[in-house]
């Protein structure tokens, strides 16, 4: 794409909220945030446009500009708008030529979309631990919200399974089944299932999308048994065969029927369509795009987390054996800190939410403040306490869609693999998580109770509690949620999705050390060393260690005897600061100074916390200490 481009306007029109941004290139010729709106989603009565809007909050976009311009930007409001719709410089594969102090249009408009429920499907297959699972990854890949998955296997009978079909009504059905050559009565009797439920889309009265992406040799009466009430695609096979998994064109095939079948029918997007530079993409899908495209480019392994009102989705990327970065999400649609608060509290139980609280409380006065936040889902924390106990619910709906993403993210079952006389036994070789946190770099945390938390400090401690990162790791979150514009963006303009997301996008928090092992209280466990820096830290603590980046840009980790940081036991780990202009690189161990700096956290690993353990309330308000964040009033 052309390096013309100067102005950036992205939209991501959300379920409840369409958020807007601007992007432009400084005089020293970076990509920087400018501005940022947003406004009510108009998707639904009585607007029925989703384009009102993206104008209401492009309008935002052009109010901030007339009273406040950074240094190094032309001053002025910049006049986004013509005629009611997005105006663009752009046309076709040229943009024109603009003055430099010209203020109008934009060079380039994106956008994304999850209004309207996002993209919602269902899958079916035959194994349900083999060629099913491979179509949750490949749907879910695609930025899809995941309703049911159906199998030969999953112990329902015909009849529900055709009663499910008519109750949900999918957007589009993902059909997979059998390698190539293999099994075709069992695809012939999903579709069979598929003909009788007879689906109908949620919008307008076409066809039902249908991508079969199963044994190539059984298209043919899968195509006859389906007959012409529905819009079939064939794509290659998701599992040719057992040891190989495809699912790049099956996403593909789900992007663009997500396009042409279902936005079309939304109100208002085959505007939004015309306005756009490029194809609007899913939300889910584009948060995808930019953290695949950032770790391959920076070599590095990453795992990101969207915290929602009503769902979480999350991201990892992970390098295989053979080299390759796997990229994988999944979305708990369950799990949430508004409207779905209290399926954290049925998932999760009271009493484990009540143990991450510094402070004594009845398991059933938490039940009743989480039930009281269902009735009001849209209030915010109004005392430090129900802030805490808010921060104590994140934990849990992190960790629990965590279990979820790694049962998911992991290798292929079904799989015959050779095995030593150590392994004969273990029953996770085949089918193993992809999800090995020693080898994680760089944890992100997007979402409200994550990105708007009132100090970092708290942001990294429920990460940390949540996900339990291990050996070196880097903590960042998303500031104001724009990954999804990026994302868009990314697909087209890399450096500027990259530059933007570096400098005005991610917060850089601190580095986290977490030694693997457990000991006794107070022994020895690992000594951290630098330039002017020679910390000795004993185990079930956290130490924050303030540290200048710049004047020390790498430290040693040395773990005491039975604790690993990434290297084995007891063996020494350098980390090195985090250097993006070295590109593409093998793994290394990567060092960030960060707002809160150096977190070394000896609680071990596995660290767990009970409501009935002894000195539970004074480990937790310890741990506030360390991040020297208030103490909440004794009961």
């Amino acid at each position: 794409m052309s390096n013309d481009i100067r102005r950036i306007v992205a939209t991501d029109c959300g379920s409840t909220t369409t958020k807007a941004i601007l992007i432009e290139k400084n005089d020293k010729g970076e990509y920087r945030l400018v501005a940022r709106g947003e406004a009510p989603t108009t998707v639904e009565r009585p607007f029925e446009d989703v384009t009102i809007g993206v104008v209401n909050s492009i309008t935002e976009l052009e109010e901030i500009t007339e009273t406040k311009t950074a240094p190094g930007f032309p001053s002025g409001r910049r006049k986004l708008l013509k005629s009611g719709k997005v105006s663009r410089h752009r046309k076709g594969s040229a943009v024109e030529s603009t003055a430099a102090d010209d203020l109008d249009g934009a060079d380039l408009y994106v956008s994304t979309s999850s209004a309207g429920g996002g993209l919602q499907m269902m899958v079916a297959g035959v194994v349900k631990a083999m060629s099913a699972e491979s179509a949750e990854r490949a749907a879910l890949g695609a930025g899809a919200i995941l309703m049911d998955t159906l199998a030969v296997d999953d112990g329902r009978k015909d009849y529900q399974k055709v009663e499910r079909l008519r109750q949900l009504r999918p957007d589009i059905i993902l059909m997979s089944g059998g390698t190539d050559g293999g099994t075709k009565s069992h695809l012939v009797d999903m579709a069979e299932v598929i003909r009788r439920a007879d689906p109908k889309p949620r919008f307008g009265d076409m066809k039902l999308p249908i991508i079969y992406a199963g044994n190539k040799e059984a298209v043919p009466e899968v195509t006859q048994v389906l007959g012409n009430h529905i819009k079939l695609e064939v794509v290659p096979n998701l599992r040719p065969t057992l040891d190989k998994e495809n699912l790049g064109p099956a996403r593909e095939e789900i992007h663009e029927m997500f396009l042409q079948h279902v936005m079309q029918q939304a109100p208002g997007y085959s505007k939004l369509l015309d306005w756009t530079s490029e194809e609007v993409m899913a939300t889910p899908n584009a948060v995808g795009k930019l953290l695949k495209e950032y770790a391959v480019q920076e070599g590095i392994n990453v795992l990101g987390v969207d915290i929602g009102g009503a769902t979480t989705d999350v991201f990892s990327v992970f390098e295989a054996e053979n080299g390759e970065r796997i990229y994988n999400r999944t979305v708990s649609a369950n799990l949430g800190m508004s409207y779905s608060i209290c399926n954290v509290l049925k998932e999760a139980g009271a009493e484990n939410i009540a143990r991450w609280l510094p402070f004594e409380i009845d398991p059933a006065e938490v039940r009743n403040r989480l039930r009281n936040k269902m009735i009001r889902p849209t209030t915010i924390p109004q005392t430090y306490e129900d802030l805490l106990i808010e921060h104590a619910v994140s934990r849990e709906a992190l960790r629990l869609a965590f279990l979820h993403h790694k049962s998911l993210a992991r290798g292929l079952t079904g799989i015959q693999q050779q095995r030593d006389i150590g392994q004969i036994f273990d029953q996770t070789a085949s089918g193993a998580t992809l999800i090995k946190m020693m080898e994680l770099d760089m944890i992100i945390g997007s979402g409200g109770v994550l990105s708007h938390a009132p100090k970092r400090a708290q942001t990294a401690l429920m990460m940390m509690d949540a996900y339990q990162p291990e050996g070196i790791t880097m903590l960042t979150v998303d500031s104001i949620f724009m990954m999804p514009h990026l994302g868009v963006l990314s697909e087209h303009l890399y450096d500027a999705a990259k530059e933007v997301f570096e400098r005005d996008c991610i917060v850089q928090i601190g580095t986290c050390i977490s030694p693997v092992g457990v000991g006794k209280l107070g022994e020895a466990c690992v000594t951290v060393k630098g330039s002017g820096l020679n910390e000795a830290v004993p185990f079930g603590t956290i130490r924050v260690i303030p540290i200048d980046i710049d004047a020390t840009p790498e430290v040693t980790v040395e773990p005491a005897r039975g604790f690993d940081v990434g290297a084995g036991k007891g063996r020494s780990v350098t980390a090195t600061r985090f250097d993006r202009s070295r590109g593409a690189r093998t793994h290394t161990t990567n060092l960030i100074g960060g707002l809160v700096g150096l977190i070394v956290d000896t609680r071990g690993r596995p660290y767990n916390v009970e409501l009935g353990d002894a000195g539970r309330i004074q480990k937790l308000r310890s741990s506030l200490e360390a991040f020297s964040l208030p103490l909440p009033e004794e009961r």
